[in-house]
C-alpha cells in the first residue's frame, strides 16, 4: 500500500470510521490505523454489549408489570442465553465485517500502534514489530477514545479490579459484585448484574448520575434497591484487599466495609493519548486534546497550517458515541473543504462545526427506569446565565403510561428559556422513555418556540402525550 494519504486517522472506532468515510466521500484518500479491533470500544466493549446485557432484564421486568403477561412468567433470566446473545452482537470479537466495510469504501487499514512523529507524520508499529511510516498530505485525526480511570485507592490495583470491559465481556457471572462509582457505567452495570441474580453493592460518594437532574439518580437508586441491590451513598473506599478466601474486601471512610467476589471500578475515563507522540508536536502526552468547533486542535502546532484534529472522546467535549460520530461528520467534511480550498462553513450550526456539543447533547442511560436527557439541566442553565423556568410532570398520569405498565413510575422535566420561550433542556425518567428523546432533541436544537409546539399534536395513547401535559403545566401567555 502507498505510504502517503490525504488523511490519516488514528483509531478505527465508529468515530474514526466516520471521519475517514466522509473525507473519502468528498474525494480525499484516507488511511486508518488501529491497534485493536476495527469498530472500536462501542462495538465490542461498551455500547453494544452493555445494552445487550441490559435488554433481557428490561424486557422481563416490563412484562412483569403487565397483568396477563406477568402470570405467564414462571422462570428467571437465562443468563447463559444473555451472554450467548452478547457474543453474537459483538461478532464473537471478530472484526472481519468491519474490515470488509473499510475496503468497500476505499479506506486503507494499517494494523498496529499509531504514533505521531512530527507534523503530518504517523509511525505504525505492527504486532510483529514491523514499522510503517505514513505521511498525510493534509490532515491527521486522532480518535483514540478513552480508557477506564483507576483511582488511587490503597491496594486497588493488586486485587485485579474489573473495568467496564471486564463487565461487558463477562463470561462467568459472579455471585456478588461491588461497584465503585455512580455514573452511567456504574448505574447500567448495577442494573444488568442485579437482573442476573448477582448481589450488587454500589458505592457512590456523591449519588448516582451526577450532572443530570437530581431526580434521575434518586429514581434509579430507588429502583436498584427495590430490585435487590444495595446502594451506599456518601461513602468512599479507602483501601481494598483480597482475603485468604479470595473475597474482595473494601474498607470505607465511614468505618464500614463491603465484601464481594469482584469489584468493578467505574469512576471516570482517561484519554488514550499516553503513547501517541503528542510531545513531538508541542502537546502533552496523556492529556485531553483541546479543539475548536471544527474539531481542529487549538494548540500552536496548527498555527498557519491546520492539520491536526482530535475527534470523539479524546477531546473531552462529549464522551458519547453518537456525539463522537456527529463530530466525525463535521471533521471529515471540514478536512476535505480545507484540503480542496473550499469555503469553511464554521458559523454556529454550519456544515463544518459541532455546535450541538455545547448545549444540546442527548443521552440515554439504559437503567430501569431509563433516563433520557438532552440539553441543559436546571442547574446548568442557571449557571450559564439564562432566565429559566422549570416545569415537571408525573409521567404516570399520562394515559400511554397506564397502557405500558401497572404502577408506572416516572418524571418529566423541561427547562425553558423565558426570554425566547424555547426549551433549553429536557429529562425523562421511566420505562421506555428513550424513544421520547429525539423529539426533545429536535425541539432543543431547532429552538422551536413553545407556541409552535402546541401544534405538534402527540398521538394518543402514547408516552408522547407528556409533551402536551408539560405545555399545559407551563401555560399559554394568552390564556
Amino acid at each position: 500500500m502507498p505510504d502517503t494519504y490525504d488523511l490519516i486517522v488514528i483509531g478505527a472506532g465508529p468515530v474514526g470510521e466516520n471521519i475517514a468515510d466522509y473525507a473519502v466521500k468528498r474525494g480525499l484518500t484516507a488511511a486508518i490505523v488501529e491497534s485493536e479491533l476495527v469498530g472500536g470500544e462501542c462495538s465490542y466493549w461498551a455500547c453494544m454489549p452493555s445494552k445487550t446485557l441490559l435488554r433481557s432484564g428490561a424486557v422481563l421486568a416490563a412484562a412483569r408489570r403487565v397483568p396477563g403477561a406477568a402470570e405467564a412468567i414462571s422462570g428467571t433470566l437465562d443468563v447463559a442465553a444473555v451472554l450467548k446473545r452478547r457474543n453474537e452482537i459483538v461478532g464473537d470479537y471478530d472484526d472481519g465485517g468491519q474490515v470488509e466495510w473499510l475496503e468497500s469504501v476505499g479506506i486503507a487499514l494499517f494494523r498496529g500502534h499509531g504514533r505521531i512523529t512530527g507534523p503530518k507524520k504517523v509511525s505504525v508499529t505492527a504486532a510483529d514489530g514491523r514499522i510503517t511510516e505514513l505521511t498525510a498530505n493534509h490532515a491527521v485525526a486522532v480518535s483514540t477514545g478513552t480508557a477506564a480511570l483507576l483511582p488511587d485507592i490503597d491496594g486497588l490495583k493488586d486485587v485485579g479490579p474489573w473495568t467496564s470491559r471486564d463487565a461487558t465481556g463477562v463470561t462467568d457471572v459472579p455471585s456478588s459484585l461491588a461497584i465503585i462509582g455512580g455514573g452511567v457505567v456504574a448505574s447500567e452495570m448495577a442494573t444488568a448484574f442485579t437482573s442476573f441474580g448477582t448481589k450488587v453493592t454500589v458505592i457512590a460518594r456523591s449519588g448516582l448520575l451526577g450532572g443530570m437532574e437530581p431526580f434521575a439518580g434518586e429514581l434509579v437508586a430507588e429502583a436498584l434497591e427495590t430490585a435487590g441491590a444495595t446502594v451506599r451513598l456518601g461513602a468512599s473506599p479507602t483501601a481494598v484487599r483480597r482475603d485468604a478466601a479470595g473475597t474482595v474486601v473494601i474498607q470505607l471512610d465511614d468505618g464500614t466495609s463491603v465484601t464481594a467476589d469482584e469489584v468493578l471500578v467505574a469512576t471516570g475515563r482517561t484519554p488514550r493519548t499516553g503513547d501517541l507522540g503528542l510531545a513531538s508536536v508541542g502537546l502533552e502526552d496523556g492529556e485531553w486534546i483541546a479543539v475548536d468547533d471544527t474539531l481542529l486542535a487549538t494548540a500552536d502546532t496548527n498555527s498557519g497550517d491546520p492539520w491536526l484534529y482530535a475527534v470523539g472522546d479524546v477531546n473531552h467535549r462529549a464522551l458519547l458515541t453518537h456525539q463522537g460520530k456527529y463530530q466525525a461528520r463535521a471533521a471529515g467534511e471540514v478536512i476535505a473543504a480545507r484540503a480542496q480550498g473550499r469555503t469553511v462553513d464554521d458559523a454556529p450550526w454550519g456544515l463544518h462545526v459541532a455546535t450541538a456539543d455545547n448545549e444540546s447533547v442527548p443521552q440515554v442511560t439504559f437503567t430501569d427506569p431509563e433516563v433520557a436527557s438532552v440539553g441543559l439541566t436546571e442547574k446548568a442553565a442557571k449557571m450559564a446565565g439564562y432566565q429559566t423556568r422549570t416545569v415537571d410532570y408525573d409521567i404516570s398520569s399520562v394515559s400511554g403510561a397506564h397502557v405500558l405498565a401497572a404502577g408506572y413510575a416516572g418524571t418529566a422535566r423541561m427547562v425553558v428559556d423565558e426570554k425566547r420561550r424555547v426549551i433549553l433542556g429536557a429529562t425523562f425518567v421511566g420505562q421506555d422513555v428513550a424513544e421520547l428523546l429525539h423529539s426533545a432533541t429536535i425541539a432543543v436544537v431547532g429552538e422551536v418556540p413553545l407556541d409552535r409546539l402546541w401544534h405538534a399534536v402527540p398521538s394518543y395513547p402514547t408516552l408522547s402525550e407528556v409533551w402536551l401535559r408539560l405545555l399545559e403545566t407551563y401555560g399559554r401567555p394568552d390564556a
